[in-house]
Order: C-alpha cells, then structure tokens, then sequence
C-alpha cells in the first residue's frame, strides 16, 4: 500500500449509540478506506471487493461491540458459488485510541460474475451478484475471548449477500433480534466509492411499540450505500432510522484494515509444514516467497533461511 492510504485510514469510523431509552443498541460505520485498502491489497475484482467490503464492515462493528483487550472475533464464510468464501477478522477498540482494527482476504479474489438485474426498472437499476458469488453454505462467527474454548456460532447462508446471513445469525446464535445493513459501491473504474454499514439491535426491554414503529421503518428505508452516496454520515444513518427514539451517541471509534503479521510469524508457517517439504524445497535450491493470507504482503526466504529453519525443526 501506498503511504498516503495508508495516512487516510482514519477517516473510516464507527458510532456506537444507544436510543429509546436504553431499548435499541446501535452501530454505523463508514468504511470506504479500509475496503479499498482490502481491494488493492488482493487486487479483488467488483463483486469480491462487496463481498469482503461488507464483511470487513460488519466486523468491524462486532469488534466494537467487544471488550476484552485481547478478544478475537472471527467472521468466516464457506459457500458453493466460484469465490468459496472469505474470513475477516477484527479486534476490540485500542485501549489507547480506540481504534478498531479489521483485516480479511477471499479464498478466490477475481471471480467475476454478471450484475443482478431488477426487471421492474426496465435494466436500469443493477446490484453486484454477492450471493451469487459466495453461493450456498455456512457463516461461522467464531468469538476468542480467553476462555478455555472459544465461542462458535454457526447458521446456513440464508442469501449469502451477508447483511441478512448476520441478521439471522444473531436472531438464532445470539438470541438478539437485530437488523443489519451493508453495503459497496463501485466507481465506473472499479475503485471503491462508498462503503459502510449499521447493526440496530433490540434489548430485552423493547417494548413492542417501539420494535413495530422500527421495523416500519427498516422495511421501507433506502439501501446503506444510497444513504452513503447522498452523503449520510455513520451518524446520519442512524439519525435516519431511529428519527424520533431520542438517539444518544456514545463513542466514534476509528477503523483500519491491519494485519500484524511479521516474518517471524511467517517463518512459524513454514516450520508448520514438515521437515519432508523443506527438505524438497532445499534440494530444489531456489529461494521462496510466502505471503500472508490477510494483507498479501510478500515475504522472502533465501535457501540458507530455509536450511536454517531445518535444523530447529
């Protein structure tokens, strides 16, 4: 990545906020940055940069809603469809700046599938096929908070277009009846426009009036990146649908793609792969590259390192 992207990461950033008294949790997020810090670190094509864009996007705003300093959250997709699936990851706010970070990476980054076509707008109005790319399959949220096991949660894709897989996910797995909105959009020049999201979440004390009159207006709100492109902060999406439940705003919290990998960890997966594959790599005399899965970034090992790494296997 550049240095100027990377000095532009902290326009990204999520709200958390709470209304109705204390009856409806709220996150929003703007993500644009990060998913296109994503998008040229795997050099995705459209359809996986709204995939991972609206996944990095969701994690990021579970990582928020984490509080242990070393909590670990893991999203991973498995689907039928040509991308296979992806894995995001993110962690609790920094205790210091309260950043969160996220970072994630497609099994297949340059599926390239025809936009969905709404008959009712005559061909004008289309949307990136994200289910169709991810397929049939599981979303697996996988939740490290230092105890003996980490906590799983497991649901069937029930479109694989995310928002609503972790709609359900939190309905079924967390017991929390939510809605969640996602969503990317592309420049004509494939680069990332718009990206962003929110969870609104129901607390055992909402009463119904207030869960009807809110799912009235989920029903019939725009998409998240028609709220985006018209210039909606994270703030102002959420100004938008709890209009009227007294919204209080609790903290902005900063968001970036980051990955902490280091040769050292690197070198840890090249042990992992056996004292056979090394010596084959030895005997073929030539040096290797290894990159890591979630930012691809590229780390070489001349043959004297990989001879070296033998020894201590």
């Amino acid at each position: 990545m550049t240095d100027k992207l990377q000095e532009t990461m902290n326009t990204d950033y999520i709200v958390r906020a709470t209304a109705a008294g204390g009856q409806i949790r709220a996150f929003a997020a703007t993500t644009r940055e990060l998913t296109e810090y994503a998008r040229q670190a795997h050099n995705t094509s459209p359809v996986v940069t709204a995939a991972l864009g609206r996944t990095l996007t969701a994690g990021a705003m579970m990582g928020a809603m984490m509080k242990g300093r070393d909590d670990l959250l893991t999203i991973q997709i498995r689907g039928s469809g040509p991308m296979k699936g992806l894995t995001v990851t993110a962690g609790p706010p920094d205790e210091e700046t309260g950043t969160v970070s996220v970072k994630g990476y497609a099994l297949v980054p340059d599926v390239v599938l025809p936009a969905r076509v709404y008959p009712e707008t005559n061909g004008k109005k289309r949307k990136l096929n994200v289910g169709g790319a991810i397929g049939i399959g599981v979303m697996s949220v996988i939740k490290d908070m230092g105890l003996k096991d980490p906590y799983v949660g497991q649901v069937a894709l029930q479109t694989g277009e995310i928002a609503e897989d972790l709609t359900y996910y939190f309905a079924t797995s967390e017991q929390v009846p939510s809605a969640v909105g996602l969503g990317v959009l592309m420049e004509k020049d494939n680069t990332v426009k718009r990206a962003g999201g929110f969870i609104i979440q129901l607390m055992p004390s909402a009463e119904d009036e207030v869960i009807t009159g809110l799912e009235t207006v989920l029903s019939d709100m725009p998409s998240v990146t028609t709220l985006l492109d018209e210039g909606r902060t994270p703030e102002g999406i959420l100004e938008y649908i709890l209009d009227g439940y007294d919204i209080e705003f609790n903290d902005t919290l900063p968001a970036r793609f980051y990955c902490n990998c280091d040769k050292k960890r690197v070198e840890k997966a090249l042990i992992s792969i056996g004292r056979k594959e090394l010596d084959d790599i030895i005997k073929d005399g030539k040096d290797i590259e290894l990159r890591c899965h979630f930012c691809n970034k590229a780390y070489n090992f001349s043959i004297d390192e990989v001879m070296d790494i033998r020894k201590r296997v």
